[in-house]
C-alpha cells in the first residue's frame, strides 16, 4: 500500500483494460493497483485495501476452467465494484443468473438508469450512452440486491446491494465512451467506499522522498542511469531532493541517440538542477559492438552489454556506491509480476544493470503510470521539453535502423528524424501524438534527382496516438506536413530519395520497427 493513502484493488480476470481501470482510479486522486484475480483475502486484508473493483474478461463464467471469484472476497466488509465479466463473476458467486441469450452487445449502447436511490448513478441522468463488450448477460440479479440500470439486451446492467457494499455494472466505465464513467467511478469511491481524493503530484513526491531517505540512509552513495527521457529524469530529480550531492547521475553517450539529444541533456541537469554528472562519451565503442549485426534482438543485448560495461567502469570510481537508480514504472512491474532484482531487459539500454555490481535498486517511480510521472515532473520543475519527450527506445537509434548500424545510416537517420521533429511541432500536432519518428530500412531504392539515377535509403514515417503504449493507432496527419516532410527529407538529407508513412496500428504492428 502507498503510506498514507487509501488503497483500491483491481482484480485482474484477464481483462484488457485492467491497468486502465487503476488508472482512471488514480485520475479521481485514490490510489490503486492490479494484483491477480485469485488474491488471497488475508492478502487483501494485510494491504488495507478500502475496496475492490473486478476487471472485465474474455472469458464466460460459467464455462469450466474460467477465472472463478472467491466468494471470501465479497464478505470482507469492505465495498466491491465489478465491471463486466467482474459483475457477472458477482453475480454467479451471490446466487444471481448467467446466460448466453444470443443477443450481444458491442460498442455504445444507450442505457436506462433509476438514480433514485441509487449510489453508483446519484446525480446522473436517467438516459446515458455507455461502451459495453459482452456475449453473456445476467438474467437474474443476486437475491437481495436492487437492478438499477438496463439496456435493450442487458435487462441487468447495474445491480447494487448497498447494505453489503455489493455493486456492479456490465459495461465499461474506464474508458472514454462511457460518458459518465468517471462520475461513476467517483460516486462508488468517495461515497461506497469513504476513499480521501489524496493521491496528488505533491503528495507522491513527499512520500517517495521520504522513502528514498529511510531506504538508502545517510551515507552511502547513489549513482542514477540518466538517458534523458522524462521516466530517468524524474527518478533523477527525486532522490537528488532526497540524498542530495549523494546522488551522481551517469548520461552515457551511445552515439545513437536524436539530433541535440546529448547537449540538452547535459544542460538541463548541469545548469538547471545543479546536479552532479558524468558524461561519457562511447559513441565509438558502441560503433563498434554494433559491427555487422543485423538482427535486432543481437543489438539490444550488444548495446545493453557495452552500456554495463562503461557503467560498471564509473561505478568503480565511485567506491561508496551501493544504490542505483531506475526510472521502473507500474506497468514494467505489472507486466514482469514483479521486479525485485536487477535483470537485464534487452529493450532498455539502462534498465537491469548486472547483479555482479552489487547495486541495490532504488525505484523511486515504480508505482506510477506514465502520465502520473510526467505530471511529478512538472511539479519538480523539469523543463516543459523534458516533460512532454516522446519515448525513445533504450537501444536508441540502432532499433530504427532495420538492418547494421552504420556511421553514415546514423547520420540520415538523425538527420531525417530532426526534420520530422520539426515538422511536426511546426504543424502544433506535437501534443496530440504519442510518438512520432523517422525509421531508416538498410534497403534502396531507384529515385530520380536532376534528371539522373539515384539509389538511396527510403525513409519511413512513423507516428501514432495512444495513450499507454499497449494498443496505438496510426496518426492521420495531413497531407500538407506529409508533403512538406518528404521534400525536406529528400532535399536536404544526402542518400535518401524517398519517403513512405506507415499507416499500421498496434496490434498486429508494433510502434517502434525493431
Amino acid at each position: 500500500m502507498a503510506d498514507g493513502h487509501d488503497t483500491v484493488l483491481v482484480l485482474d480476470f484477464g481483462a484488457q483494460y485492467a491497468q486502465l481501470i487503476a488508472r482512471r482510479i488514480r485520475e479521481c486522486h485514490v490510489f490503486s493497483e492490479v494484483v491477480p484475480f485469485d488474491v488471497d483475502p488475508a492478502t487483501v486484508r494485510a494491504r488495507g485495501a478500502r475496496a475492490l473493483v473486478l476487471s472485465g474478461g474474455p472469458a464466460s463464467v460459467y464455462e469450466p476452467g474460467a477465472p472463478a471469484l472467491d466468494p471470501r472476497l465479497l464478505g470482507l466488509g469492505i465495498p466491491v465494484l465489478g465491471l463486466c465479466y467482474g459483475q457477472q463473476a458477482m453475480a454467479r458467486a451471490l446466487g444471481g443468473r448467467v446466460e448466453a441469450t444470443g443477443v450481444r452487445e458491442y460498442g455504445r449502447a444507450q442505457l436506462r438508469a433509476d438514480p433514485a436511490g441509487s449510489l453508483l448513478f446519484h446525480d446522473l441522468p436517467t438516459d446515458q450512452v455507455v461502451w459495453m463488450s459482452h456475449g453473456d448477460t445476467i438474467t437474474a440479479a443476486p437475491p437481495g440486491a436492487r437492478v438499477v440500470a438496463a439496456t435493450d439486451a442487458a435487462p441487468v446492467a447495474a445491480f447494487e446491494d448497498p447494505a453489503r457494499g455489493l455493486y456492479g455494472v456490465q459495461f465499461h466505465p474506464e474508458v472514454a465512451h462511457t460518458e459518465r464513467g468517471m462520475d461513476l467511478f467517483k460516486n462508488f469511491l468517495y461515497e461506497a467506499a469513504g476513499c480521501r481524493p489524496n493521491w496528488t503530484s505533491v503528495s507522491i513526491i513527499e512520500e517517495q522522498e521520504a522513502a528514498v531517505r529511510a531506504q538508502v540512509g545517510e551515507e552511502a552513495g547513489v549513482l542514477c542511469a540518466l538517458s534523458g527521457g522524462v521516466d530517468s529524469s524524474v527518478a533523477a530529480l527525486l532522490v537528488h531532493r532526497a540524498v542530495g550531492d549523494r546522488l551522481t547521475c551517469v548520461f552515457v553517450d551511445t552515439g545513437l541517440l536524436r539530433h541535440g539529444e546529448a547537449e540538452q541533456v547535459e544542460e538541463t541537469f548541469r545548469r538547471d538542477f545543479k546536479v552532479n554528472l558524468v558524461h561519457v562519451k562511447a559513441a565509438d565503442r558502441f560503433l563498434d559492438r554494433l559491427a555487422g549485426v543485423t538482427d535486432p534482438e543481437v543489438k539490444r543485448k550488444a548495446i545493453g552489454g557495452e552500456f554495463i560495461r562503461v557503467f560498471e567502469e564509473v561505478a568503480r570510481d565511485h567506491g561508496d556506491a551501493r544504490y542505483l537508480v531506475q526510472g521502473t514504472l507500474y506497468p514494467d512491474v505489472v507486466e514482469s509480476g514483479g521486479r525485485q532484482t536487477a535483470t537485464i531487459k534487452t529493450h532498455h539500454n539502462v534498465g537491469g544493470l548486472p547483479e555482479r555490481m552489487h547495486l541495490e535498486l532504488v525505484e523511486p517511480l515504480r508505482l506510477l503510470f506514465k502520465d502520473e510521472v510526467r505530471r511529478v515532473g512538472t511539479e519538480l520543475g523539469l523543463p516543459e521539453d523534458v516533460v512532454l519527450r516522446q519515448p525513445f527506445p533504450g537501444p536508441g537509434l540502432a532499433v530504427r535502423i532495420v538492418g547494421e548500424v552504420t556511421t553514415e545510416r546514423l547520420e540520415s537517420l538523425r538527420a531525417a528524424d530532426r526534420i520530422v521533429l520539426e515538422e511536426v511541432r511546426r504543424a502544433g500536432l506535437d501534443r496530440q501524438l504519442w510518438q512520432w519518428f523517422a525509421v531508416l530500412p538498410a534497403v534502396r531504392t531507384v529515385g530520380v534527382m536532376g534528371d539522373g539515377r539515384t539509389y538511396a535509403y527510403p525513409i519511413v514515417l512513423r507516428a501514432v496516438t495512444s495513450q499507454d503504449a499497449m494498443t496505438a493507432d496510426f496518426a492521420r496527419l495531413p497531407w500538407e506536413l506529409l508533403e512538406r516532410i518528404s521534400t525536406r527529407v529528400v532535399g536536404e538529407v544526402p542518400g535518401v530519395n524517398r519517403v513512405a508513412y506507415d499507416v499500421t496500428s498496434k496490434p498486429p504492428g508494433t510502434i517502434e520497427w525493431e
